[in-house]
This record gives structure tokens, sequence and C-alpha cells, in this order.
């Protein structure tokens, strides 16, 4: 077995045996093969390298097939062709209606998904931008320090992409309008696209954010886009009289951010850096209203066409961006928030937040205030983390860019006086009529109670001015915890229904005249409600044409928005084919509208089958998410089997006792579901399908068929299906099966090994992993024997045709990794005893090895067992000593028998948990 050819084939044969033995597992009997070729010295750790190198590439290449497969056609000339359909108009009026509002609003944001090495990042990006075949290099190359700086760098990469795709459609949209429209174009001022980011602004879970980090990263961004502003002119007209104004404001920008680059927490330092800041100076830029006026004037008085478009082009990208890269997002916990606001109106704690006593002292808390004044010594000394943020806006919006709205997202929002307590603040510091506050529903108390929350704060008088002064109602609504908690259908479900209901209660408060800006936080994978069907499916899933109805029938204008979430996001933004086709997939999709007069979706009418359909499968994912069974196995590992993915780390128990205990809230969502990916079961998405159907097959199936949102789910369920496998569940528990252990080298077989698997057999004796894997292995096959009833009643409308392959990768690949784990396991339990340090015993190791703390194990051992340690050689004696007798031996050769192989197997095992993650197309 020396390809992945080889081991498909293998795979393939002892599938065969299922037929007769159906509690036969090919995916753990094939490790074992592995596994004894490996031990005996037939197969080498330099064989499975080799191995794991093709099982790398070949997810790679499947990666750049499925992003090919999303965003397609990808070659700039093609899309300039598909955007011509979404160009024709036959009034300029609706043509202007068409262009100037967003489209959509994208968030580029640091969620921990940085999987790929930054060259095989570049590589599937130049295979999906040129349909190439990808070029594989030897893999395992040491991985970047993924640090807050490296995400920012890459936001802004995605971002600069993402503002060319955007000139190009904006050229074309000019362009078109010129030769339709030639008495009236010159009107126009068009926003396809809105850009945001909050890398480096969102303070939720974090505490490494320092505040002088934040205003930094804003001046950078000023000057990165001052300069692409300048570039931009200089390209229609490198002899404009506004050429050398931008070039002075991208060098004072670019002093001013080397100065925020540096610890400000001298008080010296910062007075330095704030006053420079803050001081009068010609070349200081604080809003392009005049430049922007400018070139629309100079484009409407130009003969020339093309210079006309391109200063009309660069117009609409500063009306867009302002002074920045794009808009930002701050982002605090609603905790966070009653902290604060408690400090500021209820000192002594005597008023409970959720009650209505608090809501009417919040009230009259705002009627009072007096906004105060700011500066940058009032944002160093404060403590308070939600304060800090409003005073870095005020900052902000004083000193770097007056015009441009910023968004202040509240976590775990779940009461109004949350919102009133964030509004208190906006007002105090005289900032309310630039930023939108926005709750975050995420949670299932959240989502079970949103429709009440909405009601109430929209009936709020101070919500209501607000909300009007600003022109629109901001909420977000998360598919991560949401999809963890709730299940990822219910929670698609759940969150609809309060974007309806939130059309309502804006109809009903006398808020119609206000702009809906929904802000769906979903991420790339499915298990973060990233629909894989394609890019309709992925724009309507979390925002569907039902609820899109709401607001088109009741007059309110959506401005939907989506996030694209780290290195998994970024990678439709990667080059700039990939980003003009990700944004004219966009226009021609128009995600902000619907067809108010569609009839009704049989799946909101029949409620007495999909209410019934979405309880039970929220029953059954609650199930799982409180069972002791489905967390022990998802924790049996801690995160050993995952990459560091993100600059915002989270953190593992130190505790043994506590790994062992470990409770799903104490892992985030994303790397939740990559452990579900790695274990080889999307349980968050495929659970509780089957169950929910039960007995009402035929009647359910119907409905789904019939129902656009209907085959919707069946097609993101198939999906997520077609990559899942029961089997690798219930091989991992293998792993800590004493019998299988004990029984191994039962005939006198691989004797070399037999103390191993002895010592394996009695340390494994009390385990709990075996019988944990077992039972959640049965109640997945239950469920999925229900889950396939349901799946034969409703025919498959786009069949992979590579699907028994892409089963028979992943399947090999988590072969190779069992052999690997057994290989580590083997050899950690070979280790010599050596006496306790720390705390910390060789047992202690073994069980480190065992939930893969590796890093922490390998500490140990080599402190336990020294290369380098004082010699007689190094001291200089006059007098002579005959001890010790013998050389200067160290522990050399136990190192390169036991502990470097247990480095470098784990190492190959995390190359596979990337292949694995490129195979279900994200990480988590």
């Amino acid at each position: 077995m020396t390809s992945v050819d080889d081991l498909i084939a293998r795979l393939q044969e002892l599938h065969r045996q299922t037929k007769s033995t159906p509690l036969f597992n090919p995916v753990f009997q094939l490790s074992l093969d592995l596994s004894r070729k490996l031990e005996s010295g037939e197969m080498s750790l330099d064989s499975l390298t080799a191995l794991v190198d093709e099982l790398e590439c070949e997810s790679l290449r499947s990666r750049a097939q499925q992003l090919d497969a999303l965003l397609g056609p990808v070659a700039l000339e093609a899309n300039d062709n598909a955007l011509g359909a979404s160009l024709a108009a036959d009034d300029f009026a609706a043509f202007r209606k068409r262009w100037e509002n967003p489209l959509l609003h994208a968030v580029f944001t640091a969620h921990p998904t940085f999987l790929l090495e930054p060259e095989q990042h570049a590589q599937v990006a130049a295979a999906a931008s040129h349909g190439s075949d990808l070029t594989c290099h030897a893999g395992g190359a040491e991985r970047p320090a993924i640090t807050l700086q490296f995400e920012h760098e890459r936001a802004m990469r995605a971002i600069a992409n993402a503002q060319d795709a955007r000139d190009r459609i904006v050229g074309n949209v000019l362009r078109r309008a010129k030769d339709a429209f030639p008495a009236e174009w010159d009107g126009l001022e068009p926003e396809p696209v809105r850009f945001a980011t909050w890398v480096g602004y969102d303070m939720d879970g974090r505490t490494d954010i320092k505040w002088f980090t934040s205003i930094g990263f804003r001046l950078a961004e000023k000057a990165q886009r001052l300069a692409r502003y300048t570039a931009q002119l200089e390209g229609v007209d490198d002899s404009h009289d506004l050429v050398p104004e931008l070039r002075a404001a991208t060098a004072y920008a670019q002093e001013r951010a080397k100065d925020f680059q540096s610890d400000l927490t001298d008080p010296a330092a910062l007075t330095v850096a704030a006053n420079r800041l803050t001081a009068a100076d010609p070349r200081r830029l604080l809003t392009l209203k005049d430049t922007i006026a400018r070139l629309e004037a100079d484009a409407r008085d130009s003969d020339d066409t093309d210079r006309a478009i391109g200063l009309k082009t660069l117009a609409a990208a500063m009306r867009s961006d302002g002074l920045g890269m794009g808009w930002i997002h701050f982002r605090v916990n609603a905790k966070q928030l009653h902290n604060a606001i408690r400090r500021r109106v209820d000192p002594s704690g005597e008023i409970d937040l959720a009650s209505k006593g608090a809501m009417s002292h919040l009230r009259r808390a705002i009627e009072d205030i007096e906004p105060l004044r700011s500066n940058f010594a009032a944002l160093a000394i404060e403590s308070s983390t939600a304060i800090r943020q409003f005073l870095a806006m005020a900052q902000i919006l004083a000193h770097v860019d007056s015009d441009t709205p910023i968004r202040m997202l509240v976590a775990e929002c779940e009461e109004p006086a949350t919102m009133l307590s964030a509004l208190y603040f906006a007002k105090l510091f005289g900032i309310e009529d630039k930023v939108d506050i926005s709750p975050l529903f995420e949670t299932e108390t959240a989502l079970e109670h949103g429709g009440r929350f909405v009601d109430e704060l929209l009936a709020e008088d101070a919500y209501q001015a607000y909300a009007k002064a600003r022109g629109r109602v901001a909420i977000q609504t998360g598919f991560s915890d949401a999809g963890r908690f709730v299940g990822q259908v219910p929670a698609s479900l759940a969150i609809e229904r309060l974007q309806g209901r939130l059309a309502e209660a804006m109809q009903e408060n006398g808020l119609g005249d206000c702009a809906a800006l929904i802000f769906n936080t979903h991420g790339e994978s499915m298990g973060r409600g990233a629909h894989p069907a394609g890019m309709e499916d992925r724009l309507t899933w979390p925002l569907s044409p039902w609820a899109k109805r709401r607001f088109m029938r009741s007059g309110i204008r959506l401005e939907p928005e989506v996030s694209f979430q780290g290195g998994d996001g970024y990678l439709k933004f990667a080059t700039p084919e990939l980003a003009f086709a990700t944004l004219t997939r966009i226009a021609e999709l128009r995600p902000a509208e619907a067809d108010p007069d569609a009839p009704t979706d049989p799946f909101y009418r029949r409620t007495d089958l999909s209410l019934d359909f979405y309880r039970a499968v929220k029953e059954h994912q609650r199930d799982h998410l409180e069972s002791r069974t489905y967390s022990r196995a998802i924790t049996a590992f801690g995160l050993g089997l995952l990459n560091s993915t993100g600059s915002r780390v989270s953190r593992r128990q130190s505790d043994l006792s506590a790994d062992r205990e470990m409770s799903l809230r104490q892992i985030r969502a994303i790397p939740h579901n990559a452990i579900l990916q790695q274990l080889g079961y999307p349980v968050n998405i495929i659970a509780g399908i089957g169950s929910a159907a039960e007995g009402n097959y035929e009647e359910l199936g119907a409905l789904l068929q019939e129902s656009a949102r209907g085959r919707q789910i069946i097609r993101l369920v198939r999906a997520s299906n077609a990559l899942a496998s029961i089997k690798t569940v219930a091989a991992y528990g293998e792993l800590f099966n004493s019998a299988y252990w004990a029984s191994r080298t039962y005939r006198g077989t691989e004797n070399n090994i037999s103390e191993a698997c002895e010592a394996l057999a009695d340390y494994l004796v009390k385990d709990d992993r075996n019988g944990v894997f077992r039972r959640l292995a049965s109640r997945l096959r239950s469920d999925a024997l229900k889950l396939h009833r349901l799946l034969d009643v409703i025919p498959d409308e786009a069949p992979r045709d590579d699907r028994e392959h892409v089963r028979r990768v992943i399947g090999a690949a988590q072969a190779v990794r069992l052999a690997l784990l057994q290989h580590m396991f083997i050899k950690a339990v070979s280790i010599p005893a050596f006496s306790r340090a720390n705390d910390i015993s060789r047992d202690d190791v073994i069980e480190m090895v065992f939930t893969l703390r590796i890093d922490d194990a390998l500490a140990q051992l080599r402190r336990a067992f020294p290369v380098h340690f004082p010699r007689i050689g190094d001291f200089d004696l006059d007098e002579p000593t005959d001890y010790p007798e013998s050389g200067d031996a160290g522990y050399a050769a136990l190192r390169a028998e036991f502990i470097d192989p247990i480095e470098r197997a784990y190492g190959l095992t995390l190359r596979i948990s990337t292949a694995i993650a490129n195979e279900f197309g994200a990480h988590g």
C-alpha cells in the first residue's frame, strides 16, 4: 500500500465484508493493516509521509474544484459578459434604484479559520482562478504564527481585491448607463457592495487587543486606502489637481499610523502620538465629501468618456469606503455592557437589567444625558472594556474619519435594556448619529425570545428616535453558536422567523421608512451556515425569500450583510478573478431583493408538518448536546485533532481531570464543528432529520420536495451526509478498546510490540472512551437509518458523480491517521519509567498523549530524558576523577526511538486534519 489508490482499493475490498459482518469496521481494519506494516518495519514514517503528501494534495485539488464550482465562471471576461444581463433597464429611475442601493454588505472577519499554509492558500486560489491543475509541493512546511497582525494583513489583502472587483462592476454599470441614458447617466452614484471588517476591533472573548491596537489598525487602513485612491486617480489622470492633495494626505496618514504602531501604555509616548494626531495639519483629511464632489464635477465636464468613467468610479469607491479599507465593526459582550452601565447609573447594583424598572431607569438616564467630551487620555485610563470601545469610536470619528459609520455589535444580547445601555454610551460620547448598535441573536435563549426582544425594543421611544435618525434598524443573527446549540437546520429556521418578526415590528412601530440591516454571520462551512450547493443557496440560506418578502411587502428596504470568515472566506477574494466572480454572482442573484407576489412556499403554509419537523430536530439536537456520551466523545481528544487556525486560540485545560470533564461550552463553535468533521460525522447538521420524519416519511418527504425551502434543507443534509461516516466515529472508539490491544498479539503475531499492547490493554481497562464512542455510533446509526428512509422518498436533484471516491479518500485519510495514533500510543507506553517531576508522572504523560496534548507530553519527556547536560569535559579542574566510568552517554537514542517518532507522527496527523477539512470545504 504505497499510494492513495492502493488504500482506496483495499478499503473497497474491506467494505464488501460488511455485508456478511455488519459490525465489521473497514476504516479501522485498514488502519490496523497499516499499523502492522509500520510496527513491523515493512513501512516507515517516511512511507506514511508520502501517503500524507498525496492525501493533502488530493484535498487541495478538491478544495480548488469546490471553489470553482461555487463561483464559476471565474474568468474576468466571462464575468464581464455575465454581468451584462444584470445591466438591463427600461428607464433611468429603475436603473438608478437598482445600483445605488447596496446589494450586499460583505464583512471580512477574523474567525480562526486560517487552516491553509500561505502557499497552499495561493495554490488553491490560483488553480480555481485559472481552471488549472494544482501543482502540489511537499507539505509539512512550518506554519506561520497566526497573529492578529497576520489576520489583519490577510483581511486587507482580500478587501483590496474586493475593491478592485467592485470598481470593475461600477465601471461596467457606468458605461452601460452612458450608452442607455446619455442625458442622465452622470447623475448616477453606483454603490453595488459595501465592505467592512472587525479584524482588530472585536473584543468579544478577547483581552489581547489593546485600545491603541484598534486605533493603529484604523490609521493603517486609512493610509492604505488613501494610497490606493491616489494610485487609482493617477491611473485615470496623473495631472489631476487632486493628486498632490491625496499624496500629502497619504503621507500624513502613514506617519500617524506609525505613531500608533508602538506600545502606548507609557503616558509620555501616548501624549506625543495623540497630540500629533489631533493637531491641525493642512494634510489631515477627515472627510471625502469635497473630494467626491470635485471628482463628480470633473467627470461631468470631461469630454473623454474613459476619463469621466474613471473619475466617477473613484468617487463611487470613496463614497462606499470612506477613509478606510471599509467600514469597521466593534464588538463587545452584553455582560461587558451590563458591568459598564451599572457603574454609571446603578453603582449599588440594585437594578435587575431584565426588569421593567431597569428600562424606566435607562429611559430617564438617556433623556438626561449631557454629552461629554473625551480625549485619548480618557481612553487610555478607562478600565471598562465596553466604555473603552465607545471612547475609541469617538476618537476615530473625531480624528480619523468623520463620515463613515461604525457598527457596535453586542454579543449574547438577550435583553432590550442591553441595547438601551449601548445607546446611553453612544449619546454620552456624542456619537449616536454615526454608530449603528446591533444586537446579536445566536444563543438558544436569544432565538427563542428574540420576537419579544424586538417587539419591546422597537416600541421604546428612545430607540425609535435613534433608529429614525440613523435611517436603519440593525440586527445580527449568528449561525455558529446557534448551529452548535440548536442544530444548523433548526437554527436557520429560528433565525428566519426572527427576521420575519423584525419586519412586522418595524411596521407596527412606525419604522417602515428605515432600512433593515440584517447581518448574518454565517461562516464558510456547513456547520456554520454556509450552504454548499451554490451561491444562490449560500445567500438565501441565512436570509430566505420568505423572510425577504416580509420586508418587501411592508415597503422596508433591506440591507443584507454576510461575513466572509478568516482564511476560508478570504479564498473567495484571494485573486482578482475570484473576487470579481464572487461579486458578479452577488450582482446576478441580488440578495436584497425578492418577489413580493410569489406564492407562499408550502413549507410555511403546512405548519402542522413543518413546525413539528423543526421542533423534533431541535429536540434531537438538544438531546445530543445535553448527553454526557456526546460531550465525552467530542472532547475525547481535547482539541488535539485540530491545527491552530487563529490568533484567538481556544485554551486547553492544564488539569488532566478537567480535560476528562471538559464541557462543550468550553469549546467555541468553530472548534466544535471542526472536531465533528475530524471524527467523521457532522452531527449538528444531520442528526435529527431522520428521527423527525419517523412514521411520516411519505407526507413529510412530499412537503420537503414540493417546498423550495424544504429542498434547500435536503440539499444541505445530502451534502453533509455524503461526507459522513459512522464507521469512522466507531473506529476512534476502538483506539481505547482494551480488548483490541489485548487481542492484537494474541496469536503470537507482532511479538515485537506485545509488551506495549499488554500495557495499553491494562491501562485502558477502566477508560470510558470506547463505550462512549460505541454508544454515540449506535445513536447516530439509528437516526441515520431513518434519514435514509426519508431521503429515499425525495429525489436527489443533483447526485454527485464523485461521491464514493470522495468518501473513500476521506476514509483512507482517517485510516492513515488512526494508524499514526496507534503508533503514538505504542511509543508512549514503551517509554521507560521516570521519576515524578513537577507533579507529572509517566501515567500523566501517557494520558496527555491519549488526549493529544502532544506538545505538553513532549515537553515533559524532554525534561525527563535530556540530551544536553553538563559534561566532565566542560570543567578544567586540577584534581582528577575516575567517575563516571563511561562516556557522556545521554538519552539521544531514547529520544530517537520513542520521543521523536511521537512528534513526527503527530505532525502528520495534523496534516491529515487539513486534508479532511479541505474535503469538507472549510475548517469547522
